[in-house]
């Protein structure tokens, strides 16, 4: 579509400085609006494509707009750590499609592809094309934020991980088994990301944490003067979760008399808050976690055996990090990254040094990797530890060790801290990286191509190529081989690549993450 027609309705203007830019390269007209009263004054209303960021209003704004403009297709964005149901939204019309911010190019194209089926095709087919285009963003959104938040490659935790999709969906209980610092609470947020309650609280609370005298008040609330203390009425963690999610991590610690409560939410969806008579509908579904055995706690009488079965409708048992070692590399990277975002400092390590920490028991599983990798991130910063620069217990013999371990692995699952970015990055780099940036799409074979030999020696093009010369698309080619040869000098370690560019090193985070989000 040549003269694609967009309106952009969003106050944020992060957001749509980010979105006018790649609208900009690809050459669309746009308007930008900040309510849906401002787009009703507008005097052009014709618009093919209107993009609206999901808020907690977003039905009623998409109902008003089904109303006023009744002619465009609505597109909802959201973060990528937010899935959103396409059902909720059939019931409007012009409705099309739910599509990850920040925007990209491929993404987009498909939404206009459709957009020139919806005009050339019956209604039949149109329909058809505009749901696959849906469906395959709310798939990769899926695959994208489960791989986001549950690190690993091995096959125990691809298994894990399919378990999560298949009951994800459902309202069923889940009992989630592991070893402490597994990840319970990672997969808990996972479900319910994942679920048709993710518009919805998520509440965690932590069973063992809580004095026996006040759980019951933490999870059913209280009314004003229920007991010594009791001031005002408030809330319990049930009624905070209504039609979300509540996770109760170490329910193995929960008091019998307690169970006895929690058993009677399970079955009769109903509860009172202490002090109270009135009874409150819940409508939650529940995820718990332990890392006791409930078999055994059931057959020594401290765990309910009735609610054992109530929670255990579908078990998801966490593999502890000694049965999948080979995450290890991963995990390593993938910690030390957001530890660099977060704090600017970062450690790299050798292939021995990695060798060793795979023969690890690891009783403290990830929380233990992650306290390492902090800690060696304090010792040794933008140095890189070898054996014998880890603490003693970590020091094992690798003599024995045939092939060790490959640490060029890929960082796609980390994303930068986009509110320190945006405080460190100057306007001039934040608009020059996503005029170059934003959904520009390379072959991978193009980038060591003869034509591109003298612009990478830094030697400038002699002659301007005669047919089809697009600047842009040199730069941007030109920019990311740049970068990639910087961080193969630099090992990887990225605040070393960004001084050998001269820039800063939270541009370069942010322009790795956009040119790995391109290819793959």
């Amino acid at each position: 579509m040549a003269n694609l027609s967009v309106l952009i309705l969003d106050n944020d203007k992060r957001r749509c400085e980010s979105l006018s830019l790649l609208l900009d390269f690809m050459e669309y007209d746009y308007q930008q609006v900040h309510s849906i009263d401002e787009a009703n004054d507008l005097e052009h209303k014709l618009f093919d494509l209107i993009f609206l960021y999901e808020t907690d209003d977003l039905v009623v704004r998409l109902k008003k707009l089904n109303e006023s403009f009744s002619s465009s297709k609505v597109v909802v964005l959201c973060d990528k750590d937010k899935i959103l149901s396409k059902e909720r939204f059939k019931q409007y019309p012009n409705f099309l499609a739910v599509l990850e911010f920040p925007v990209k190019k491929q993404p987009l194209q498909e939404i206009v592809s459709c957009l020139n089926s919806d005009i050339s095709s019956d209604s039949s087919n149109e329909t058809h094309e505009i749901d696959k285009v849906k469906e395959s963003v709310a798939d990769n959104n899926m695959i994208s934020l489960l791989d986001n938040l549950f690190v690993g490659e091995s096959v125990v935790i691809k298994q894990v991980k399919k378990l999560i999709t298949q009951v994800a969906k459902s309202n069923a209980s889940v009992l989630i088994l592991g070893e402490s610092g597994t990840g319970k609470e990672v997969v808990a947020n996972c479900l319910h990301q994942l679920s048709k309650r993710n518009s919805m609280p998520y509440v965690p609370v932590n069973c063992g944490a809580i004095p026996k005298d006040l759980l019951e008040s933490e999870l059913f609330g209280h009314e004003k003067g229920a007991f010594t203390g009791a001031l005002t009425a408030r809330k319990g963690r049930f009624e905070m979760a209504h039609s979300g999610s509540l996770f109760l991590d170490e329910i193995g610690d929960m008091p019998l008399a307690m169970q006895v409560k929690i058993l009677r939410v399970l079955q009769e969806r109903v509860f009172e808050r202490v002090g109270g008579n009135k009874s409150l509908k819940s409508d939650v579904r529940v995820i718990a976690a332990t890392h006791r055995n409930l078999d055994d706690q059931v057959k020594e009488g401290s765990f309910r055996e009735d609610l054992y079965y109530r929670l255990n409708v579908f078990p998801i048992e966490i593999p502890a990090l000694r049965e999948r070692t080979e995450d290890i590399p991963l995990l390593f990277n993938i910690i030390n990254q957001r530890i660099n975002d977060d704090t600017d400092v970062s450690v790299s390590i050798s292939s021995e040094a990695m060798a060793s920490l795979m023969q690890h028991h690891w009783p403290g599983n990830v929380r233990e990797l992650s306290n390492l990798v902090e800690r060696l991130g304090i010792i040794f910063m933008d140095e890189r530890v070898d054996w014998d620069d880890l603490p003693d217990k970590y020091q094992y013999d690798i003599t024995h060790v045939s092939e060790l371990p490959d640490l060029d692995v890929v960082i796609s699952s980390v994303e930068p801290d986009e509110e320190n970015i945006s405080d460190e990055i100057s306007v001039e780099d934040a608009i020059q990286e996503n005029r170059l940036d934003d959904g520009l799409d390379f072959p991978e074979e193009d980038l060591g191509q003869e034509d591109d030999s003298s612009a990478l020696s830094g030697n400038p093009i002699d002659t301007l190529p005669k047919d089809n010369f697009d600047l842009k698309e040199h730069m941007a080619t030109l920019e990311y081989s740049l970068i990639q040869q910087a961080l193969a000098e630099s090992d990887g370690v990225v605040a070393h690549a960004a001084k050998r560019l001269n820039m800063r090193r939270t541009t370069l985070v942010e322009k790795k993450k956009k040119y790995e989000a391109m290819f793959g």
